[in-house]
């Protein structure tokens, strides 16, 4: 029987302590105090460790660099993701290079293509939509550890693996939510047409319209307040029948309550809402937004905390990963 090889992991426990100092300390940062480093290379000797040199080239020869890519910084959801994420790789040693694409795949493939020249570690990339496939050949070819978040674009997932939330459940409860209140004049609104998570986050909507024999009323477009405040003013001025919504995120909720208002319809009285997400600002605004809490800060913990398993111990994960979500009822909806 061959002994099993010792891994970073075993140095780090002989050592006491984390794996990541012990990659600061093959890294040779100058971040690691003099004597953990020496308690460090004493383990290495110790055990014999030898460094994997292939998952030292994923790693980018050192650099601590990954690679963090988002649609949509504005979004303060995909902010926070990014912000959770980012603390999480930094305290494990590594700098992040964060590039906001504005849903835009010429700008995405360019930034992508530039933290590959520079050699980043690895890529956690939260894509936006159309002409992706030439962008993630490259990473292909770049070898390193890639994660799709949030968003699909790519159907390689032994190679591109994707985390992102429940949505489809998400949008079941919400419609649960509305339909056992008496309310069946719902609307859908926001979303890129055609688009996955398009789709996932109006199942619910769908299939319960659908069920109850109802006639869905959908209003699609890039979901933002804007967006959200034309859609209330149209179903204001042409779809007065119409008497609640479920919207795509909560920025397209936020527009719709403040059009709303502006019109002097009263939102948790005479329109009832929901959003998706659960930003800071739904507990915070008046009437306060109901909506599925999507627990962002703990993904971007996970997430980055999977990236770094997969460049340092050279162990991709699993093709596919959804993260619980569950509905928070707030003023917007509730009929009193």
């Amino acid at each position: 029987m061959v002994d099993k090889r010792p891994t970073i992991k075993d140095v780090a426990q002989h050592a006491g302590v984390s794996k990541s100092t012990v990659s600061l300390v093959l890294q040779k940062s100058p971040l690691v105090r003099s004597e953990t480093r020496e308690a460090v290379e004493a383990s290495i000797k110790a055990l014999r460790y030898v460094r994997n040199q292939a998952a030292a080239t994923l790693r980018g020869a050192g650099t601590g660099l990954i690679g963090l890519v988002i649609n949509d910084l504005r979004n303060p959801f995909f902010t926070e993701f990014a912000a959770s994420a980012q603390m999480s790789l930094s305290d494990h040693g590594y700098t992040t290079v964060i590039a906001n694409t504005d849903e835009d795949p010429v700008l995405q493939h360019q930034v992508i293509t530039s933290m590959l020249e520079h050699g980043v570690s690895a890529l956690l990339i939260s894509p936006t939509y159309g002409g992706t496939k030439q962008t993630f050949d490259a990473i292909e070819r770049a070898n390193i550890p890639t994660m799709q978040v949030l968003r699909q674009v790519d159907d390689r997932l032994d190679r591109f693996p994707f985390f992102s939330m429940d949505y489809e459940t998400g949008s079941h409860l919400a419609m649960e939510h509305l339909l056992n209140q008496g309310l069946t004049e719902i609307a859908y609104a926001g979303g890129l047409e055609g688009v996955q998570i398009t789709r996932e986050r109006m199942c619910g909507y769908m299939t319960h319209m659908k069920q109850n024999a109802l006639e869905p009323a959908v209003f699609h477009g890039r979901p933002t307040r804007a967006l959200g405040r034309q859609i209330a003013f149209d179903i204001h001025d042409n779809r007065p029948d119409l008497r609640a919504a479920l919207c795509f995120n909560d920025l397209v909720a936020l527009g719709m309550s403040s059009a709303f208002a502006q019109a002097g319809v009263r939102v948790g009285r005479d329109f009832y809402i929901v959003g998706y997400d659960d930003i800071e600002e739904a507990a915070e605004v008046y009437p306060q937004l109901s909506t599925v809490h999507c627990d962002v800060k703990v993904f971007g913990k996970r997430t980055a905390s999977i990236l770094l398993h997969w460049l340092e111990e050279g162990e991709p994960p699993g093709q596919s990963t959804r993260f619980p979500v569950h509905l928070v009822v707030r003023q917007s909806s509730r009929i009193c």
